[in-house]
Protein backbone atom coordinates (compact mmCIF):
# COMPACT_ATOMS: atom_id res chain seq x y z
CA UNK A 1 0.00 0.00 0.00
CA UNK A 2 1.17 3.32 -0.79
CA UNK A 3 0.48 5.15 2.61
CA UNK A 4 2.62 1.98 4.17
CA UNK A 5 5.11 2.79 2.18
CA UNK A 6 5.63 6.40 3.14
CA UNK A 7 5.07 5.08 6.83
CA UNK A 8 7.77 2.46 6.26
CA UNK A 9 10.14 5.66 4.81
CA UNK A 10 9.85 7.46 7.56
CA UNK A 11 10.57 4.77 10.12
CA UNK A 12 13.62 3.47 8.39
CA UNK A 13 15.01 7.61 8.34
CA UNK A 14 14.01 7.31 12.36
CA UNK A 15 16.46 4.42 12.40
CA UNK A 16 19.35 5.43 10.29
CA UNK A 17 19.13 8.34 12.29
CA UNK A 18 19.73 6.32 15.46
CA UNK A 19 22.77 4.75 13.96
CA UNK A 20 21.19 1.19 13.96
CA UNK A 21 21.28 0.63 10.53
CA UNK A 22 24.72 2.86 9.58
CA UNK A 23 26.04 1.96 6.25
CA UNK A 24 22.92 0.93 4.91
CA UNK A 25 21.42 2.95 1.60
CA UNK A 26 17.95 4.96 2.03
CA UNK A 27 16.19 7.06 -0.42
CA UNK A 28 15.11 4.98 -3.34
CA UNK A 29 16.01 1.32 -1.75
CA UNK A 30 18.51 0.95 -4.46
CA UNK A 31 21.07 -0.09 -2.03
CA UNK A 32 23.68 2.07 -3.48
CA UNK A 33 24.05 5.14 -0.82
CA UNK A 34 21.65 7.04 -2.60
CA UNK A 35 18.82 8.71 -0.32
CA UNK A 36 18.67 9.47 3.29
CA UNK A 37 16.53 11.39 5.58
CA UNK A 38 12.78 11.10 4.57
CA UNK A 39 9.83 14.48 3.23
CA UNK A 40 8.73 14.92 6.76
CA UNK A 41 12.50 16.03 7.78
CA UNK A 42 14.93 18.75 7.44
CA UNK A 43 17.08 16.34 5.70
CA UNK A 44 17.13 16.75 2.18
CA UNK A 45 15.74 13.33 0.72
CA UNK A 46 17.66 11.86 -2.31
CA UNK A 47 15.75 10.79 -5.23
CA UNK A 48 17.72 8.00 -8.15
CA UNK A 49 17.01 9.35 -10.95
CA UNK A 50 17.99 6.88 -13.86
CA UNK A 51 18.02 8.22 -17.52
CA UNK A 52 18.74 6.65 -20.44
CA UNK A 53 18.64 10.42 -21.79
CA UNK A 54 21.21 11.75 -19.72
CA UNK A 55 24.50 12.57 -20.52
CA UNK A 56 25.84 13.63 -16.78
CA UNK A 57 26.36 11.30 -13.71
CA UNK A 58 26.00 12.73 -10.10
CA UNK A 59 24.49 14.94 -7.66
CA UNK A 60 22.80 17.31 -9.67
CA UNK A 61 23.94 20.97 -8.56
CA UNK A 62 23.15 24.51 -9.20
CA UNK A 63 19.79 26.65 -9.81
CA UNK A 64 17.55 23.72 -11.09
CA UNK A 65 18.82 21.67 -7.40
CA UNK A 66 18.05 24.52 -5.61
CA UNK A 67 14.49 24.81 -6.82
CA UNK A 68 14.21 21.10 -5.79
CA UNK A 69 15.32 21.70 -2.59
CA UNK A 70 13.14 24.72 -2.12
CA UNK A 71 9.89 23.10 -3.39
CA UNK A 72 10.28 19.90 -2.47
CA UNK A 73 12.81 19.15 -0.01
CA UNK A 74 14.87 16.81 -2.57
CA UNK A 75 18.25 16.60 -4.38
CA UNK A 76 18.52 14.54 -7.44
CA UNK A 77 21.53 11.88 -7.76
CA UNK A 78 21.41 11.08 -11.77
CA UNK A 79 22.54 7.79 -13.20
CA UNK A 80 22.92 8.19 -16.64
CA UNK A 81 22.49 5.21 -19.25
CA UNK A 82 25.56 3.28 -20.20
CA UNK A 83 27.31 -0.31 -21.31
CA UNK A 84 24.94 -2.27 -19.09
CA UNK A 85 23.75 -0.26 -16.57
CA UNK A 86 20.46 -0.81 -17.18
CA UNK A 87 20.93 -5.05 -16.89
CA UNK A 88 22.75 -4.20 -13.78
CA UNK A 89 20.08 -1.94 -11.96
CA UNK A 90 17.54 -4.58 -13.46
CA UNK A 91 19.36 -7.40 -11.76
CA UNK A 92 19.59 -5.36 -8.34
CA UNK A 93 15.50 -5.18 -8.71
CA UNK A 94 15.31 -1.24 -8.46
CA UNK A 95 15.80 1.18 -11.46
CA UNK A 96 15.61 3.88 -9.34
CA UNK A 97 13.09 6.46 -7.58
CA UNK A 98 12.45 8.16 -11.38
CA UNK A 99 12.74 7.02 -14.44
CA UNK A 100 13.28 8.64 -17.89
CA UNK A 101 13.32 6.10 -20.97
CA UNK A 102 15.06 6.87 -24.36
CA UNK A 103 12.48 5.32 -25.43
CA UNK A 104 9.20 2.37 -25.41
CA UNK A 105 10.62 -0.46 -26.64
CA UNK A 106 12.63 -3.63 -25.22
CA UNK A 107 13.68 -1.82 -21.83
CA UNK A 108 10.98 -0.40 -20.96
CA UNK A 109 8.57 -3.76 -22.11
CA UNK A 110 10.89 -5.58 -19.72
CA UNK A 111 10.94 -3.65 -16.62
CA UNK A 112 7.15 -3.51 -17.09
CA UNK A 113 7.02 -7.12 -17.35
CA UNK A 114 9.11 -7.50 -14.07
CA UNK A 115 7.12 -5.50 -12.23
CA UNK A 116 9.68 -2.72 -11.72
CA UNK A 117 7.17 0.15 -12.48
CA UNK A 118 4.88 2.13 -9.83
CA UNK A 119 1.27 1.48 -10.78
CA UNK A 120 0.49 5.10 -11.11
CA UNK A 121 -3.36 4.06 -10.68
CA UNK A 122 -2.59 2.31 -7.00
CA UNK A 123 -4.11 3.58 -3.99
CA UNK A 124 -5.56 6.77 -5.97
CA UNK A 125 -1.79 7.98 -6.53
CA UNK A 126 -1.77 9.68 -9.69
CA UNK A 127 -5.34 11.50 -8.35
CA UNK A 128 -4.23 12.59 -5.18
CA UNK A 129 -0.49 13.74 -6.18
CA UNK A 130 -0.56 14.64 -9.64
CA UNK A 131 -4.18 17.04 -9.88
CA UNK A 132 -2.33 18.68 -12.86
CA UNK A 133 -1.42 15.23 -14.85
CA UNK A 134 -4.67 13.90 -14.64
CA UNK A 135 -6.67 16.53 -15.98
CA UNK A 136 -4.63 17.39 -18.88
CA UNK A 137 -2.87 13.94 -19.98
CA UNK A 138 -5.70 11.40 -20.42
CA UNK A 139 -4.68 10.32 -23.64
CA UNK A 140 -0.98 10.22 -22.78
CA UNK A 141 -2.44 7.73 -20.10
CA UNK A 142 -4.61 5.76 -22.14
CA UNK A 143 -1.71 5.66 -24.85
CA UNK A 144 0.24 4.19 -22.18
CA UNK A 145 -1.75 1.51 -21.05
CA UNK A 146 -1.56 0.48 -24.62
CA UNK A 147 2.11 0.76 -24.90
CA UNK A 148 2.42 -1.46 -21.71
CA UNK A 149 -0.56 -3.37 -22.32
CA UNK A 150 0.25 -7.62 -21.71
CA UNK A 151 -0.04 -9.36 -25.23
CA UNK A 152 -0.06 -13.08 -26.02
CA UNK A 153 2.78 -14.63 -28.14
CA UNK A 154 1.44 -12.82 -31.29
CA UNK A 155 1.27 -9.82 -29.83
CA UNK A 156 -2.29 -9.43 -29.46
CA UNK A 157 -3.53 -7.08 -26.12
CA UNK A 158 -4.44 -9.48 -23.58
CA UNK A 159 -5.22 -6.52 -20.98
CA UNK A 160 -4.43 -3.06 -20.77
CA UNK A 161 -5.58 -1.25 -17.90
CA UNK A 162 -2.49 -0.49 -16.19
CA UNK A 163 -0.70 3.42 -16.09
CA UNK A 164 3.41 3.00 -15.40
CA UNK A 165 4.00 6.35 -16.70
CA UNK A 166 3.37 9.39 -19.99
CA UNK A 167 5.06 10.00 -23.14
CA UNK A 168 7.35 13.47 -23.20
CA UNK A 169 6.49 16.05 -25.63
CA UNK A 170 2.56 15.82 -25.14
CA UNK A 171 0.22 18.14 -26.38
CA UNK A 172 -2.53 19.71 -24.73
CA UNK A 173 -3.46 21.49 -27.88
CA UNK A 174 -1.95 19.75 -30.81
CA UNK A 175 -1.21 21.43 -34.18
CA UNK A 176 -0.08 19.64 -37.04
CA UNK A 177 3.16 19.22 -35.78
CA UNK A 178 6.22 20.21 -33.23
CA UNK A 179 8.42 23.26 -33.83
CA UNK A 180 11.18 22.50 -36.71
CA UNK A 181 14.34 20.63 -35.15
CA UNK A 182 16.32 19.85 -38.72
CA UNK A 183 16.56 23.87 -39.48
CA UNK A 184 19.75 23.74 -41.86
CA UNK A 185 21.64 26.59 -39.94
CA UNK A 186 24.00 28.36 -42.14
CA UNK A 187 26.44 31.61 -41.39
CA UNK A 188 24.26 33.27 -43.61
CA UNK A 189 26.94 36.94 -43.51
CA UNK A 190 29.15 34.41 -45.15
CA UNK A 191 26.67 32.94 -48.06
CA UNK A 192 25.96 36.67 -48.61
CA UNK A 193 29.48 37.25 -49.50
CA UNK A 194 29.94 34.42 -51.42
CA UNK A 195 27.02 35.90 -53.66
CA UNK A 196 24.34 33.29 -52.69
CA UNK A 197 25.81 30.08 -54.58
CA UNK A 198 23.24 27.69 -55.29
CA UNK A 199 22.72 24.97 -52.64
CA UNK A 200 20.39 22.08 -54.51
CA UNK A 201 22.24 18.92 -52.88
CA UNK A 202 24.72 18.18 -50.30
CA UNK A 203 27.83 18.27 -53.07
CA UNK A 204 26.50 21.90 -53.66
CA UNK A 205 26.57 22.62 -49.69
CA UNK A 206 29.79 21.00 -49.41
CA UNK A 207 31.45 23.36 -52.06
CA UNK A 208 29.42 26.17 -50.14
CA UNK A 209 30.96 25.27 -46.79
CA UNK A 210 34.50 24.88 -47.87
CA UNK A 211 34.46 28.70 -49.42
CA UNK A 212 32.62 30.17 -46.16
CA UNK A 213 35.80 28.27 -44.00
CA UNK A 214 38.35 30.42 -46.32
CA UNK A 215 36.60 33.46 -45.59
CA UNK A 216 36.51 32.78 -42.61
CA UNK A 217 38.94 30.35 -40.97
CA UNK A 218 39.18 31.57 -37.48
CA UNK A 219 36.69 32.01 -34.84
CA UNK A 220 36.10 34.54 -32.21
CA UNK A 221 38.86 33.54 -30.23
CA UNK A 222 41.73 33.07 -32.67
CA UNK A 223 40.78 29.11 -33.67
CA UNK A 224 40.36 27.08 -36.88
CA UNK A 225 36.66 27.42 -37.88
CA UNK A 226 35.30 24.08 -39.57
CA UNK A 227 32.25 23.59 -41.43
CA UNK A 228 30.42 20.96 -38.71
CA UNK A 229 31.16 19.36 -35.48
CA UNK A 230 29.94 16.11 -33.92
CA UNK A 231 29.85 14.84 -30.46
CA UNK A 232 29.71 10.86 -30.23
CA UNK A 233 27.36 11.44 -26.87
CA UNK A 234 24.14 10.51 -28.09
CA UNK A 235 24.62 7.46 -30.35
CA UNK A 236 22.98 4.69 -30.09
CA UNK A 237 22.07 1.96 -32.90
CA UNK A 238 24.16 4.22 -35.07
CA UNK A 239 26.34 7.37 -35.11
CA UNK A 240 24.26 9.90 -34.18
CA UNK A 241 25.19 13.13 -36.47
CA UNK A 242 25.43 10.18 -39.19
CA UNK A 243 21.62 8.82 -39.27
CA UNK A 244 20.15 12.22 -38.64
CA UNK A 245 21.84 13.72 -41.87
CA UNK A 246 19.81 11.13 -43.62
CA UNK A 247 16.77 12.22 -41.42
CA UNK A 248 17.10 15.94 -42.43
CA UNK A 249 17.80 15.30 -45.58
CA UNK A 250 15.72 12.76 -46.88
CA UNK A 251 12.69 12.71 -44.18
CA UNK A 252 13.68 9.04 -43.25
CA UNK A 253 13.46 8.72 -39.43
CA UNK A 254 16.06 6.54 -37.47
CA UNK A 255 14.61 3.12 -36.80
CA UNK A 256 16.76 -0.14 -35.29
CA UNK A 257 19.97 -0.64 -37.19
CA UNK A 258 18.51 2.03 -40.34
CA UNK A 259 15.53 4.17 -41.36
CA UNK A 260 11.82 4.12 -41.77
CA UNK A 261 10.25 6.44 -44.60
CA UNK A 262 7.38 7.76 -42.54
CA UNK A 263 5.20 8.58 -46.25
CA UNK A 264 5.26 4.87 -46.97
CA UNK A 265 6.53 2.66 -44.33
CA UNK A 266 9.60 1.28 -46.10
CA UNK A 267 12.72 0.65 -44.50
CA UNK A 268 16.28 0.78 -45.56
CA UNK A 269 18.80 -1.06 -43.21
CA UNK A 270 21.89 0.64 -42.44
CA UNK A 271 24.30 -1.39 -44.03
CA UNK A 272 23.12 -2.68 -47.30
CA UNK A 273 24.20 -0.71 -50.41
CA UNK A 274 23.26 2.72 -51.28
CA UNK A 275 21.41 3.07 -47.77
CA UNK A 276 20.83 6.77 -46.59
CA UNK A 277 23.01 5.85 -43.53
CA UNK A 278 26.07 4.58 -45.96
CA UNK A 279 25.79 7.50 -48.15
CA UNK A 280 25.67 10.10 -45.30
CA UNK A 281 28.48 8.33 -43.51
CA UNK A 282 30.78 8.36 -46.92
CA UNK A 283 29.17 12.64 -47.09
CA UNK A 284 30.86 12.92 -44.05
CA UNK A 285 34.28 11.51 -44.74
CA UNK A 286 34.38 13.84 -47.44
CA UNK A 287 34.21 16.12 -44.89
CA UNK A 288 36.94 15.25 -43.10
CA UNK A 289 39.34 14.41 -45.92
CA UNK A 290 38.55 18.09 -47.21
CA UNK A 291 39.26 19.75 -43.87
CA UNK A 292 35.67 20.64 -43.27
CA UNK A 293 34.92 18.57 -40.43
CA UNK A 294 36.19 19.69 -36.47
CA UNK A 295 38.97 16.44 -35.74
CA UNK A 296 37.77 16.51 -32.36
CA UNK A 297 34.24 15.14 -33.19
CA UNK A 298 34.76 11.45 -31.88
CA UNK A 299 36.01 12.35 -28.56
CA UNK A 300 34.64 15.57 -28.00
CA UNK A 301 31.43 15.99 -25.51
CA UNK A 302 28.27 18.11 -26.67
CA UNK A 303 29.43 20.74 -24.07
CA UNK A 304 32.58 20.79 -25.85
CA UNK A 305 30.62 21.28 -28.83
CA UNK A 306 28.81 23.76 -27.95
CA UNK A 307 31.60 25.88 -26.60
CA UNK A 308 32.88 25.71 -30.67
CA UNK A 309 29.23 26.94 -31.90
CA UNK A 310 29.35 30.09 -29.43
CA UNK A 311 33.01 30.97 -30.19
CA UNK A 312 31.88 30.90 -34.07
CA UNK A 313 34.10 27.85 -34.65
CA UNK A 314 31.26 25.71 -36.67
CA UNK A 315 29.58 27.46 -39.67
CA UNK A 316 26.61 24.81 -40.32
CA UNK A 317 24.08 22.51 -38.64
CA UNK A 318 21.66 20.90 -39.71
CA UNK A 319 20.17 21.64 -35.55
CA UNK A 320 18.95 24.36 -34.53
CA UNK A 321 20.20 23.62 -30.97
CA UNK A 322 23.66 23.11 -32.29
CA UNK A 323 23.28 26.05 -34.72
CA UNK A 324 21.29 29.48 -34.63
CA UNK A 325 20.64 28.70 -30.83
CA UNK A 326 24.25 28.12 -29.97
CA UNK A 327 25.67 31.25 -32.17
CA UNK A 328 22.81 33.97 -32.63
CA UNK A 329 23.54 36.19 -29.70
CA UNK A 330 23.76 40.22 -29.09
CA UNK A 331 28.06 39.80 -29.68
CA UNK A 332 27.20 38.44 -32.96
CA UNK A 333 24.82 40.85 -33.88
CA UNK A 334 26.63 43.57 -33.56
CA UNK A 335 29.10 42.29 -35.56
CA UNK A 336 26.72 41.47 -38.21
CA UNK A 337 26.81 37.81 -38.07
CA UNK A 338 24.13 35.46 -37.69
CA UNK A 339 23.23 31.53 -38.32
CA UNK A 340 19.63 31.18 -40.60
CA UNK A 341 18.24 28.53 -42.32
CA UNK A 342 19.20 27.62 -45.53
CA UNK A 343 17.74 24.03 -46.83
CA UNK A 344 19.12 22.43 -50.21
CA UNK A 345 16.46 22.50 -52.51
CA UNK A 346 16.10 18.49 -52.72
CA UNK A 347 15.85 18.00 -48.95
CA UNK A 348 13.02 17.38 -47.69
CA UNK A 349 13.37 16.73 -43.47
CA UNK A 350 11.37 15.74 -41.32
CA UNK A 351 8.84 17.26 -38.52
CA UNK A 352 7.71 15.16 -36.01
CA UNK A 353 3.62 15.48 -35.27
CA UNK A 354 2.33 17.06 -32.38
CA UNK A 355 0.23 14.56 -30.54
CA UNK A 356 -2.22 14.61 -27.03
CA UNK A 357 -0.60 10.95 -26.32
CA UNK A 358 2.82 12.40 -26.43
CA UNK A 359 6.13 10.74 -27.84
CA UNK A 360 7.84 7.83 -27.26
CA UNK A 361 9.86 8.51 -24.39
CA UNK A 362 8.12 7.94 -21.14
CA UNK A 363 8.60 8.98 -17.34
CA UNK A 364 8.20 6.89 -14.95
CA UNK A 365 8.33 5.82 -11.32
CA UNK A 366 10.25 2.60 -9.61
CA UNK A 367 8.17 0.19 -7.92
CA UNK A 368 10.85 0.42 -5.12
CA UNK A 369 10.62 3.84 -4.36
CA UNK A 370 9.97 4.45 -0.80
CA UNK A 371 8.67 8.04 -1.82
CA UNK A 372 6.52 7.50 -4.76
CA UNK A 373 4.09 10.27 -3.17
CA UNK A 374 6.83 12.74 -3.64
CA UNK A 375 7.86 11.30 -6.94
CA UNK A 376 4.42 11.95 -8.53
CA UNK A 377 4.33 15.71 -7.07
CA UNK A 378 7.45 16.30 -8.38
CA UNK A 379 6.33 15.20 -11.79
CA UNK A 380 3.11 16.95 -11.75
CA UNK A 381 5.01 20.27 -11.10
CA UNK A 382 7.20 19.35 -14.05
CA UNK A 383 4.08 19.47 -16.42
CA UNK A 384 2.76 22.73 -14.79
CA UNK A 385 3.07 25.88 -17.00
CA UNK A 386 5.84 27.21 -14.64
CA UNK A 387 7.58 23.99 -14.22
CA UNK A 388 7.83 23.39 -18.18
CA UNK A 389 9.06 26.97 -18.54
CA UNK A 390 11.90 26.15 -16.31
CA UNK A 391 13.13 23.25 -17.65
CA UNK A 392 14.14 25.57 -20.84
CA UNK A 393 14.44 28.71 -19.51
CA UNK A 394 15.95 28.70 -15.81
CA UNK A 395 14.16 30.08 -12.55
CA UNK A 396 10.72 32.19 -12.96
CA UNK A 397 11.57 35.74 -11.91
CA UNK A 398 15.35 35.66 -12.35
CA UNK A 399 15.22 34.77 -15.48
CA UNK A 400 11.48 34.82 -17.18
CA UNK A 401 8.14 36.00 -16.42
CA UNK A 402 5.05 36.87 -17.36
CA UNK A 403 4.22 40.55 -18.67
CA UNK A 404 1.21 43.08 -17.66
CA UNK A 405 -0.28 41.28 -20.62
CA UNK A 406 0.03 37.84 -19.20
CA UNK A 407 2.60 37.16 -22.35
CA UNK A 408 6.17 35.58 -21.73
CA UNK A 409 8.96 37.43 -21.90
CA UNK A 410 12.88 36.32 -20.76
CA UNK A 411 14.78 38.96 -18.52
CA UNK A 412 17.33 40.46 -19.26
CA UNK A 413 19.90 37.60 -17.78
CA UNK A 414 17.79 35.16 -18.51
CA UNK A 415 18.33 36.11 -22.06
CA UNK A 416 22.11 36.21 -21.18
CA UNK A 417 21.47 32.66 -20.00
CA UNK A 418 19.30 31.78 -23.04
CA UNK A 419 22.41 33.18 -25.64
CA UNK A 420 25.27 31.67 -23.17
CA UNK A 421 24.77 28.82 -21.14
CA UNK A 422 27.91 29.33 -19.59
CA UNK A 423 26.52 32.46 -17.75
CA UNK A 424 27.11 32.60 -14.51
CA UNK A 425 24.47 32.41 -11.65
CA UNK A 426 24.02 34.29 -8.78
CA UNK A 427 25.10 32.60 -5.83
CA UNK A 428 21.51 32.55 -4.56
CA UNK A 429 21.06 30.00 -7.04
CA UNK A 430 24.26 27.97 -6.72
CA UNK A 431 26.91 29.69 -8.55
CA UNK A 432 26.97 27.10 -11.75
CA UNK A 433 26.77 28.04 -14.63
CA UNK A 434 23.34 28.18 -16.16
CA UNK A 435 24.28 24.68 -17.98
CA UNK A 436 25.38 23.31 -15.11
CA UNK A 437 22.97 23.53 -13.02
CA UNK A 438 20.13 23.01 -15.75
CA UNK A 439 17.97 19.98 -15.52
CA UNK A 440 20.47 17.18 -16.23
CA UNK A 441 17.55 13.99 -16.25
CA UNK A 442 17.40 15.87 -19.88
CA UNK A 443 13.49 15.33 -20.85
CA UNK A 444 10.94 17.26 -21.08
CA UNK A 445 7.35 17.04 -20.32
CA UNK A 446 4.66 18.95 -23.29
CA UNK A 447 6.29 19.63 -26.15
CA UNK A 448 7.59 22.54 -27.28
CA UNK A 449 5.04 23.84 -29.70
CA UNK A 450 2.08 23.01 -27.54
CA UNK A 451 0.11 25.75 -26.12
CA UNK A 452 1.03 27.52 -22.53
CA UNK A 453 -2.63 28.04 -21.47
CA UNK A 454 -1.58 30.89 -18.76
CA UNK A 455 0.17 32.72 -21.69
CA UNK A 456 -1.49 31.54 -24.97
CA UNK A 457 1.71 30.74 -26.06
CA UNK A 458 3.71 28.15 -27.22
CA UNK A 459 6.54 27.00 -24.74
CA UNK A 460 8.84 27.49 -27.59
CA UNK A 461 10.48 31.60 -27.00
CA UNK A 462 10.77 31.27 -31.10
CA UNK A 463 6.94 31.95 -31.43
CA UNK A 464 6.86 34.39 -27.73
CA UNK A 465 5.34 37.62 -28.90
CA UNK A 466 8.14 39.27 -26.94
CA UNK A 467 10.68 37.57 -28.99
CA UNK A 468 9.79 39.11 -32.25
CA UNK A 469 11.88 41.67 -33.72
CA UNK A 470 10.01 43.20 -36.54
CA UNK A 471 12.98 45.19 -37.61
CA UNK A 472 15.68 42.77 -37.26
CA UNK A 473 18.56 41.80 -35.44
CA UNK A 474 21.15 43.04 -37.91
CA UNK A 475 21.75 44.19 -41.40
CA UNK A 476 21.94 40.04 -42.54
CA UNK A 477 19.16 38.95 -40.80
CA UNK A 478 17.12 41.57 -42.97
CA UNK A 479 18.71 40.11 -46.13
CA UNK A 480 18.31 36.64 -45.30
CA UNK A 481 14.09 37.72 -45.10
CA UNK A 482 14.34 39.78 -47.92
CA UNK A 483 16.34 36.85 -49.75
CA UNK A 484 13.80 34.15 -48.68
CA UNK A 485 10.62 36.27 -48.46
CA UNK A 486 9.80 34.96 -44.76
CA UNK A 487 10.02 37.42 -41.75
CA UNK A 488 10.95 33.82 -39.51
CA UNK A 489 12.18 30.09 -40.02
CA UNK A 490 9.22 28.41 -39.52
CA UNK A 491 7.83 30.07 -42.09
CA UNK A 492 10.61 29.61 -44.44
CA UNK A 493 10.33 25.48 -43.91
CA UNK A 494 6.86 25.62 -43.77
CA UNK A 495 7.10 26.98 -47.23
CA UNK A 496 9.29 24.43 -48.62
CA UNK A 497 8.98 20.72 -49.18
CA UNK A 498 8.95 18.36 -45.42
CA UNK A 499 7.47 15.61 -43.56
CA UNK A 500 5.45 14.83 -41.18
CA UNK A 501 6.09 11.85 -38.54
CA UNK A 502 2.23 11.28 -37.63
CA UNK A 503 2.16 9.77 -33.64
CA UNK A 504 0.11 6.68 -32.85
CA UNK A 505 0.03 4.48 -30.13
CA UNK A 506 3.30 2.13 -31.68
CA UNK A 507 5.81 0.95 -29.62
CA UNK A 508 8.37 -1.78 -30.03
CA UNK A 509 7.93 -5.43 -29.69
CA UNK A 510 9.95 -6.58 -27.23
CA UNK A 511 13.37 -8.61 -28.10
CA UNK A 512 14.16 -12.04 -26.92
CA UNK A 513 17.67 -12.29 -24.93
CA UNK A 514 19.34 -13.84 -27.99
CA UNK A 515 18.21 -11.26 -29.64
CA UNK A 516 19.25 -8.88 -27.11
CA UNK A 517 22.63 -9.83 -26.96
CA UNK A 518 23.09 -9.78 -31.01
CA UNK A 519 21.61 -6.29 -30.75
CA UNK A 520 24.20 -4.85 -28.21
CA UNK A 521 27.08 -6.52 -30.68
CA UNK A 522 25.97 -5.42 -33.75
CA UNK A 523 24.91 -1.52 -32.50
CA UNK A 524 28.97 -1.47 -31.02
CA UNK A 525 30.21 -2.83 -34.65
CA UNK A 526 28.41 -0.50 -36.34
CA UNK A 527 29.53 3.05 -34.01
CA UNK A 528 32.92 1.86 -33.85
CA UNK A 529 33.11 0.80 -37.52
CA UNK A 530 31.45 4.21 -38.70
CA UNK A 531 33.63 6.62 -36.80
CA UNK A 532 36.75 4.70 -38.50
CA UNK A 533 35.06 5.24 -41.42
CA UNK A 534 34.51 9.02 -41.25
CA UNK A 535 38.27 9.52 -40.41
CA UNK A 536 39.44 7.25 -43.17
CA UNK A 537 42.08 8.99 -45.44
CA UNK A 538 41.46 7.72 -48.90
CA UNK A 539 38.26 6.57 -50.56
CA UNK A 540 39.78 3.39 -50.42
CA UNK A 541 40.62 3.09 -46.85
CA UNK A 542 37.00 4.06 -46.46
CA UNK A 543 35.40 0.80 -48.75
CA UNK A 544 37.50 -1.25 -47.23
CA UNK A 545 36.43 -0.21 -43.60
CA UNK A 546 32.59 -0.35 -44.53
CA UNK A 547 33.31 -3.92 -45.95
CA UNK A 548 34.90 -5.09 -42.56
CA UNK A 549 32.08 -3.25 -40.98
CA UNK A 550 29.82 -5.44 -43.05
CA UNK A 551 31.46 -7.99 -42.33
CA UNK A 552 31.68 -8.06 -38.44
CA UNK A 553 28.11 -6.74 -38.10
CA UNK A 554 26.58 -10.08 -39.97
CA UNK A 555 28.69 -12.26 -37.82
CA UNK A 556 27.12 -10.72 -34.91
CA UNK A 557 23.61 -11.40 -35.99
CA UNK A 558 22.86 -8.29 -38.16
CA UNK A 559 20.26 -10.43 -40.67
CA UNK A 560 18.07 -11.10 -37.75
CA UNK A 561 18.04 -7.73 -36.18
CA UNK A 562 17.00 -6.72 -40.04
CA UNK A 563 14.46 -9.27 -39.96
CA UNK A 564 13.16 -8.14 -36.62
CA UNK A 565 13.12 -4.46 -37.90
CA UNK A 566 11.51 -5.10 -41.06
CA UNK A 567 8.65 -6.48 -39.43
CA UNK A 568 8.05 -3.67 -36.62
CA UNK A 569 8.62 -1.07 -39.99
CA UNK A 570 4.95 -3.12 -40.81
CA UNK A 571 3.47 -2.68 -37.06
CA UNK A 572 4.38 0.73 -37.26
CA UNK A 573 3.09 1.41 -41.19
CA UNK A 574 -0.58 0.06 -40.27
CA UNK A 575 -0.89 2.30 -37.67
CA UNK A 576 0.09 5.42 -39.86
CA UNK A 577 -1.25 4.44 -43.31
CA UNK A 578 -4.95 5.47 -42.24
CA UNK A 579 -3.80 8.50 -40.69
CA UNK A 580 -1.80 9.87 -43.03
Amino acid sequence: MIKMKKFLAGAMAAVLMAGTLAGCGGGGGNGDGSGGGNADSGDLVTLTVFSERANYSGEMQGWFAKILADKFNVKFNIIPSGEGVFDTRMVAGDLGDIIVWGSDDSNYQRAVEEGMLLDWEEDNILQEYGPYMWEHLQDAFEKNKQVSAQKDDEGNVISADTIYGFAASAAASPQSHDAFLYTWDIRWDLYKQLGYPKVDNLDDLMDVLEDMQELCPTDDKGNKTYAMSLWPDWDGNMVMYVKSMATAYYGYDEFGFGHYNVTNGEYYDALSDGSPYLEMLAWFNELYRRGLLDPDSMTQTYNEMIAKVQNGGVLFSIFNYAGSQGFNNQAHYDKDQIMMSLKPTQAVPIVYGLSSMGGNQPWSIGAKTQYPELCMEILDWLCTPEGRLTIDYGPKGLCWDYDENGKTYLTEFGLTCVEDRTTVMPEEWGGKTFNDGAFQPNQITWAPMDTNPESGEPYNREYWASFQVPEGRCPAEVDWREYTGCTAVTEYLENNDYVVDVVTTYSATEQDDALETKWSQVATCIKDYSWRAIYAETEEEFDQIVKEMYGKAMSYGYRECVEYQRNEAARKNALQEPLR
